[in-house]
């Protein structure tokens, strides 16, 4: 069990991290063959295609 001061800090402790570039993950990532990432720019420069920012 996990007990934080704040919103922002339990975020920051347990937010998934970019298999990439090792950022945290908030709000909406991408997952490709069970490995997430912050964006597509990310996905794609560790060789995984087919993902699309659509922002």
């Amino acid at each position: 069990m996990h007990v934080f001061d704040c919103f922002a800090c339990a975020i920051h402790r347990m937010a998934p991290l970019c298999e990439y570039c090792r950022v945290p993950i908030i709000g909406q990532g991408v997952e490709v063959d069970g490995r997430g990432y912050c964006g597509a720019h990310c996905s794609r420069a560790e060789g995984r295609a087919g993902i699309i920012d659509r922002a």
